[in-house]
Formats: C-alpha cells, sequence, structure tokens
C-alpha cells in the first residue's frame, strides 16, 4: 500500500519524502483536535449566550454544523482528487492559476499561523491559575513561548508521536463531555426544557435576528482546522480514500459532541447574568462555561472542566502546528517561500519538515508579541482561513468536469448542490466575520492582502512558477 501511494505521489511530481505512516483514526484525529470543541466552546459560550441568550444555544450550534459539513464534504472530494500536502494550495493552483494558489496558500498560513497565537496565549492564560502564578503580560507570554516550544519539539521528533498524541486527545475531548453531560443532568439542577427557547439579547443590539446571527459566530470560530486531515495527505496510508472522511467524520463528531455540552451547558445556567458578569477573588472574568459549570456543580468540578479545556488548547495547538508547518513546506518546495531551500527540507531520521515547523512556532510567537490581543488574531484567523476554504470550492464548482473525475470519494450527482450550499454559507460567514462588532477582522485582512498583493506582483510573481505539475499539464 505505501508503495502504492508514494507512486500515486509521484504522478503530482513529488518523491515521498514524509513518513507515511498515518492511519484513519490519527488522521481524524488531528481534524478532530485542532476543532476542539471543549476550546470552543469552553472559551466562546459566553459569546453566543450574549447575542442570542439560550435560543441561540439551541438553534445556532445545530445551523452552523450542518452549513459546515457542506464545506467540508466539498473540501473532502478535493481531498480524493488531490492527496497532496498544502491541500488547498493545489487545488487553488491547478484549478485557478499561480497566483491564486500562492494568495490561498499564504491566507491559509497567516489564518493557521494567528489561530496557534490565540489558542496558545488562551492555555496559557487557563494554565497560570492552577500554576499559583500571577497573570501578568510577562508571565502570561513566557508560558505561552514554552507551550509553543514544546509543541516545536514535539512535532519535530515525529509524525507517529504527534499523532498518538492526537489520539489522546480525541478520547479527552470526548470523555470530557461525557463527563460534563452526565453531572450536569445527575448532581445540577437544572431549566425545564422551553428555558431552551427563551430569545434573549443582553447587549442591547436590535433587532435580535442580527443578534442571532451575530450569535452564530460561536460556533463558526470553533469549526475551523478541519483541513488539518488534508494537509497529512502525504503522511497517511491509502489517502484517497482515507483523507475526505477524516474531514468529514471530524466535523461531524465535533458537531453532536460539542451540542451535547452547549446544551448541558445551558441547562445548568441560573440565571443569564451570572453566567455572563462571573469574576473570580483577583476580579478577572470567567469565561461563562466555567462559571455556570462552577456555580451549578461547585468548584472542584469547575476547576476540572478548566483543567479539561486547559488539555484540550494545548492538543489543539499541537494539531494546528502539524497542519500549519505543511502547507509552508509544500510552498516551499514549489519555491514559494523566501529561502525556499531551507524551508522544504526533510528530516530524514523523522520525516518531518524541520525548518517548516519552527517557522511556524517563530510567526506564531510574532504575531502575538505584535498584536497583544486574543480576538485580532482569532477573528484574523477564522476569516483568513475561511477564504482559503471558499476560493478553492469556487473554482472546483465552475470546473467541476475538469477534477471531479479523479476523487475517489465523491458526491455524485449531489456534489454541484452540496458545492453551492458551500459557497453561499461560507461568503455569508466571511461577511458576518467582518461586520461589527468584528470589523476589526476585516481591516485586518485587507492590510494582509495588501501586502500579500505587494510581494507577489512586486518581486513573487518573477520567480514563483507553482507547482511543478500544474505546469507540466
Amino acid at each position: 500500500m505505501a508503495n502504492n501511494d508514494a507512486q500515486d505521489l509521484g504522478r503530482f511530481g513529488y518523491a515521498q519524502e514524509l513518513f507515511r505512516s498515518m492511519g484513519g483514526f490519527s488522521n481524524f484525529a488531528i481534524s478532530f483536535s485542532t476543532i476542539s470543541i471543549l476550546t470552543g466552546v469552553g472559551t466562546l459560550y459566553g459569546y453566543g449566550l450574549e447575542m442570542g441568550g439560550p435560543l441561540q444555544m439551541t438553534l445556532g450550534w445545530p445551523i452552523v454544523t450542518i452549513f459546515t459539513l457542506t464545506i467540508a464534504a466539498s473540501m473532502a472530494e478535493m481531498c480524493s482528487a488531490y492527496p497532496t500536502s498544502g491541500a488547498m494550495y493545489h487545488w487553488a493552483s491547478d484549478l485557478g492559476g499561480t497566483a491564486t494558489g500562492w494568495f490561498v496558500a499564504w491566507l491559509n498560513i497567516v489564518g493557521a499561523v494567528a489561530a496557534i497565537a490565540g489558542i496558545n496565549y488562551s492555555c496559557s492564560q487557563f494554565i497560570l491559575p492552577f500554576l499559583d502564578l500571577p497573570s501578568t503580560a510577562g508571565t502570561t507570554f513566557a508560558l505561552f513561548a514554552f507551550i509553543l516550544v514544546v509543541q516545536g519539539i514535539l512535532n519535530q521528533y515525529g509524525v507517529g508521536l504527534v499523532a498518538k498524541l492526537n489520539d489522546v486527545s480525541v478520547a479527552i475531548h470526548i470523555a470530557g463531555v461525557v463527563l460534563i453531560v452526565a453531572c450536569v443532568f445527575w448532581m445540577a439542577p437544572t431549566r425545564p426544557a422551553s428555558f431552551l427557547l427563551e430569545a434573549v439579547n443582553s447587549n442591547g443590539r436590535s433587532p435580535y435576528a442580527w443578534a442571532f446571527l451575530l450569535g452564530l459566530l460561536q460556533a463558526q470560530w470553533t469549526f475551523t482546522g478541519y483541513d488539518a486531515s488534508a494537509h497529512m495527505a502525504e503522511e497517511t496510508e491509502d489517502p484517497r480514500r482515507v483523507v475526505p472522511w477524516g474531514v468529514v467524520m471530524a466535523v461531524a463528531v465535533a458537531g453532536v459532541t460539542g451540542y451535547a455540552f452547549i446544551l448541558a451547558l445551558t441547562f445548568a445556567i441560573r440565571t443569564i447574568p451570572e453566567a455572563l458578569n462571573a469574576k473570580d477573588a483577583g476580579g478577572n472574568a470567567i469565561p461563562a462555561a466555567i462559571a455556570i459549570l462552577q456555580s451549578a456543580l461547585g468548584a472542584k468540578l469547575g476547576n476540572t472542566v478548566a483543567a479539561l479545556v486547559s488539555m484540550a488548547m494545548w492538543f489543539c495547538g499541537l494539531a494546528t502546528v502539524t497542519s500549519a508547518s505543511r502547507t509552508i513546506y509544500s510552498l516551499a518546495r514549489d519555491n514559494g517561500v523566501p529561502a525556499a531551500t531551507f524551508f522544504k527540507r526533510v528530516n530524514p531520521k523523522h520525516g518531518t519538515p524541520g525548518p517548516a515547523i519552527w517557522a511556524t512556532v517563530c510567526a506564531s510567537m510574532a504575531a502575538m508579541a505584535w498584536t497583544g490581543i486574543i480576538p485580532i488574531v482569532t477573528s484574523l484567523s477564522t476569516v483568513a482561513v475561511y477564504l482559503a476554504y471558499i476560493i478553492p470550492i469556487v473554482l472546483g464548482f465552475r470546473k467541476r468536469k475538469e477534477w471531479v473525475g479523479m476523487a475517489v470519494w465523491n458526491l455524485g450527482r449531489f456534489g454541484p448542490a452540496v458545492n453551492l450550499a458551500a459557497i453561499l454559507y461560507g461568503i455569508g460567514a466571511c461577511v458576518i466575520l467582518t461586520m461589527p462588532p468584528n470589523e476589526l477582522a476585516g481591516k485586518t485582512l485587507l492590510a494582509v492582502l495588501l501586502i500579500l498583493a505587494v510581494l507577489y506582483f512586486g518581486f513573487v510573481r518573477r520567480v514563483f512558477k507553482g507547482p511543478e505539475w500544474v505546469r507540466r499539464d
């Protein structure tokens, strides 16, 4: 099987440099860990509750899950047709040309780097109280940097180790949700079912429908990173069949388990103001999800959940470093980044792209040092990544007949309808992601696009020719 996969990769003009040792479960696990429902729901629940109240929790998550599955399924088809590291970079290059592929690759890189910064900085904020250390900017950044370095070392050491850690991450996420749901319905006083249908807007936005749409971002921010399975295609056995299922199942399982977590939290709310305005003894705001569980189950169990969320964040950061480094590596081997000869190197002993891994770590550290604000990197990461998702799907929809025959895993006659739904939803999500109060993400993205345009048209287009297999065709 490994030889057949290597020969298949050879048709794209690439040698098998990365170790191909990942099975189907581990491929699913890396995307599931990157989505990280404990991280997303644990830290963003309060945003959705503030915007739309219990009704937001009841309807918002399943709506976003269903439409995100259309994006995941559309991407899965392309994973099957193009089983290469870099994923969207190659899809866009083949279907839209060299310039489009380069811009999509960099949108993916910028989004992933920003996501790593936000995830690991939040992780450091959660961990500091357990270490009994002061939550100053200096100590938080020092712990953040330490977390990043450890994740870099583990990624450098080998994909096999990272795959096993992501397998553990799946168990922690699912066991954590089961524990929370069981404790809430067994130990805590719960609200009647009618409470789930209450439309409450706690920040005064009008009309309620607009607040509800903004509240959908709670789930949208969580449902990112499921392209990680695609980036590991050159390290996965039988990728044309396995990788697409990794992408789709990661979203589906996260949708079901995340919804169970959200419903348990909503049933356990005492009062909405109490959940949204909770503070610790030092006067620092407590995430609404943690505040609800501390109130419903007591401080010890609430702190246990906080510890689970911290672990989930760490696994999420680890998996995202893996994913982002493969995009940098893929672009570097086609000479699409500065010092490409260095960044496309693969460690012969461990089969990992070491320079690309450490470039990811350093860039994430620099992004957090430059901005210092989690909401900026979080919003920028989401809108950048979703543009990187949607652009290849739009191109693939227009030229579907040219590539779908290569996809062993495909949607058949339902494909065009699913692709169209994914495109419309993706565009709508990107618009909402840049609307007030999130306009800073749009302005930051415009600045990033301007910088990329100057670099490309001023220098890159004279030296970058795109993937050789695209030029060859």
